[in-house]
Formats: structure tokens, C-alpha cells, sequence
């Protein structure tokens, strides 16, 4: 749905002592940044010295800038504190600059109202029910061989495995579990890494596999790379790599869904479920998926794709709601459409691989982290996925989260918060 200008009606309420630009803070009369249309927002800013500056103040609807304001203070004023009406479901983000300090914080208005942006295909089911049974028509073919583990993890055991799938690459990633558990007693957990090729957050790691193995009671862990890359290769075959035949890797075949490299790299995510669902020591009951950015996207189509995963943690997730652009919103990362809304068969090749469309009708447990001042993966594209979810979905929107990881106090802070809230998840999904 497309979002109209909203109306802004801002006020100043206080002016008590001006701060000078060596620390700016902003905050919100709502600490976890999510109101409801005609709510009052309540924006209050504070520094710690006087500064001879105005303050600028940027506001932006939906990742796009609206408007900015440069207001002429009093001197002498400490805080200030702006009132704030929106009126329609969106984002906005607050960025403020005064002398040379700055900070930015994000809310969102009436999430539960964003819908995806682009259509959902008329033969989207007919499609995928052909690419799944593609999948599971393919003999498994598994090449596993064992990784020597230092003698203080004599308790658990890992491999490299390498997992045939459709498409040019398998699936490549790293297996560990507890040594010696019984047939039936364990829970799986799957992480699918984020964006890019030659980066460690792109590669499978043992020591991430074990540690995942390790979680709750125990777990059957797979850590998967991104591309089906080799493991533990020379930093130059991932250079060779990210500068050769993965270079802008996401565009390719964005004109046709059979050539789009999302559908094999969701190809592969299929098959790291099927290979973990045949291990003998699985539960046969609990498939967690998880990861961040580009690894949320795949864990959130896993959800979306295969009805035995139930539950997923996502971090500012990617793949979310390609089609914003057609609503006046920006898209998730890679963002298809955004840099190609006048191409036509980009147009309707890619909804059959957006996870908006892939999450209708899932019944999975979804915790998910939204960054409110993402511009990589908007929080607008994450909620509009999110509400297609039939499943349980946790949200947890953190005002000051980039699409990185927050620094100094705001890491604190999100330390403690929504980085715990999200381990707490896991520890207690696994036990």
C-alpha cells in the first residue's frame, strides 16, 4: 500500500540550556520506537555544553528524506523536546546535527498495517512445488570428511561436508554435534550466513559450528557458507572469487526466475535441511534457523519454503519485500527493484523469491531483530514480510540499529538488551 505524506506537526515544547556538539543524544517518549497513527511521538534531544549552532534536523518518511529543519535555539537551552503526529503506517528516522555532534534514531508507525509492495505471483505455489520436489527428487549425495578438533572438545565431533544440489554450486558448510548422542534426542540448528564472498561473515568456521552445537541441551549444528564456497581456502581463491564469477553476484539472472542466483542459493538452503533432518540423532521435532542480513533472508524463506523448520531467529533480515519501491517505500537488500523499477522482467521475475511472499501462510516461531534506522534492509520491508507469517513472530525494533552492529554506548546497551534477548531465545528454543 502506497503511504501518502504524512502530516507533521511538530512543537517545542521546553527550552531550558543550549549544549555544545561534544555529545548529542536523542530519545523517544516510547523506548521501543513503534506507535500507532495520530500517536504522539515525543522526540527530546539533550547535549553537554553550548554550542553557537543551530540545530539541523532531518526527518525521513520510509528511508527518504522529507524534510529538513534548522532551528535557531535559545541560548542557554539544555533540552528540547519536539511533538509529532504521523498518519500513515511507515517509517521515519530522525537525524539530528548540532555543531559537529550528531545522532540518529528511527520509529515506526502502525507496523502491523505494511503489506508487501509487489503482487504475490498467480502460480507462486505452482512454482515452488516444482522447485521443491526438483530438490527432493535429487538423490543426496553427501561428501563428509572429519576435521581434527583440539583435545578440549574431545565431546563433540565435526566435519566438512559438501551436499549435491540443483544448480552450479553445492552446498558447502561445516557439521558438528555432541559426541556419542542417542538416535532421536537432539534439536537442529542451521545458520545461513549474510552478504558478500571473501569476508570471515561469509564463510562456514568450526569454531561457530561447535559453539552452535554446544547450545541449549545440545544441538546437531550446521554452519553453512553463503556460496557453497570451499572451506578453509587461502584468502586468494575468496578474493579471485568475489572479484571473478561472484562479482555483483546478486543481479545475476535477475531477468528470469530460473537463472536468478537467489533460486539456487535457496536451493541450497533446501538441501542443508534435508541433509540435517536425515541425521539419526534429530528429534524429529525442532528445526532452528538462523542468521543475519542476507542469512536472515534465507532463514526466513527456510521458513517459508520447508513446513518441518519451526522456528527462526533473524537479525535485520535481507530478502524482505522487494517490491517496496511500488508503494513509495524502499526495498530490502539486494533491492531489485528499486534500481531497476522500469524494467519489466525484473519486475516479475523476482517476487518468487522475495520473503514477503515466501512467509505467507508459515507457521513457524519467528524472533526477529529490526534496525529502525537501517537503510540496507528497511525496517518497512521487515515488518511487510513479517505480517505474512501465520506463526508466532517476536519483534524486537531497536530505535539506534544501523545495519551493523551498534558501538559504544548504544552496544551497551543492545548488548544487554537485544542481543540477550535474542541468545535467550535460542538457549531456551534448544533445551
Amino acid at each position: 500500500m502506497k503511504l501518502q505524506n504524512a502530516l507533521i506537526v511538530a512543537l517545542l515544547l521546553t527550552v531550558p540550556a543550549l549544549l555544545s556538539a561534544a555529545q548529542l543524544k536523542l530519545s523517544l517518549n516510547k523506548t521501543d520506537g513503534v506507535y500507532q497513527k495520530g500517536e504522539t511521538v515525543e522526540l527530546s534531544f539533550s547535549a553537554d555544553s553550548e554550542q553557537d549552532a543551530p540545530l539541523q534536523l532531518k526527518i525521513q518518511k520510509n528511508n527518504q528524506e522529507v524534510v529538513d529543519q534548522t532551528l535557531a535555539l535559545p541560548s542557554g537551552t539544555s533540552n528540547h523536546t519536539f511533538q509529532y503526529t504521523f498518519n500513515e503506517a511507515g517509517s521515519i528516522i530522525f537525524e539530528a546535527h548540532y555543531g559537529d555532534a550528531s545522532d540518529t534514531i528511527g520509529i515506526v508507525i502502525s507496523p502491523d498495517e505494511l503489506n508487501p509492495g509487489s503482487q504475490r505471483p498467480q502460480d507462486f505455489d505452482t512454482y515452488w512445488t516444482k522447485e521443491k520436489a526438483r530438490s527432493k527428487e535429487l538423490r543426496l549425495k553427501v561428501d563428509q570428511q572429519a576435521i581434527e578438533l583440539d583435545p578440549s572438545e574431545s565431546g563433540h565431533e565435526a566435519y566438512d561436508v559438501e551436499i549435491n544440489s540443483p544448480g552450479p554450486q553445492p552446498m558447502r558448510a561445516i557439521f558438528a554435534k555432541p559426541a556419542n548422542a542417542q538416535p532421536g534426542t537432539l534439536p537442529i540448528v542451521i545458520q545461513y550466513r549474510a552478504a558478500g564472498v571473501k569476508g570471515e561473515w561469509c564463510r562456514a568456521n568450526t569454531h561457530e559450528a561447535l559453539k552452535l552445537s554446544k547450545r541449549g541441551n545440545g544441538a546437531l549444528a550446521l554452519d553453512t557458507n553463503a556460496h557453497g564456497m570451499l572451506n578453509h581456502e587461502e584468502e586468494a581463491y575468496y578474493e579471485d572469487l568475489e572479484s571473478g564469477p561472484l562479482k555483483n553476484y546478486s543481479d545475476l539472472g535477475n531477468t528470469d526466475r530460473d537463472a536468478f542466483y537467489f533460486r539456487f542459493m535457496y536451493h541450497r538452503m533446501l538441501r542443508s535441511i534435508e541433509f540435517m533432518t536425515r541425521q539419526p540423532e534429530w528429534d524429529g521435532k525442532r528445526i532452528l534457523v538462523i542468521g543475519e542480513s542476507q542469512g536472515g533472508g534465507q532463514a526466513l524463506a527456510a521458513v517459508g519454503l520447508d513446513p518441518r523448520v519451526t522456528a527462526a531467529v533473524v537479525n535485520v533480515p535481507a530478502m524482505c519485500d522487494w517490491g517496496g519501491p511500488l508503494a513509495g517505500r524502499k526495498g530490502g537488500w539486494p533491492k531489485p527493484i528499486d534500481w531497476n523499477k522500469g524494467n519489466p522482467e525484473i519486475l516479475e521475475a523476482v517476487p518468487y523469491f522475495d520473503a514477503a511472499h515466501l512467509l505467507t501462510g508459515s507457521q513457524a516461531t519467528i524472533f526477529a531483530e529490526i534496525g529502525l534506522i537501517d537503510q540496507t534492509c528497511p525496517s518497512t520491508s521487515i515488518y511487510a514480510a513479517l505480517n505474512q507469517a501465520d506463526g508466532k513472530v517476536i519483534s524486537y525494533p531497536v530505535t539506534y540499529r544501523e545495519h551493523g552492529w551498534p558501538k559504544g554506548e548504544d552496544r551497551e546497551h543492545w548488548d544487554v538488551h537485544a542481543f540477550a534477548a535474542r541468545n535467550a531465545f535460542i538457549e531456551d528454543y534448544l533445551k
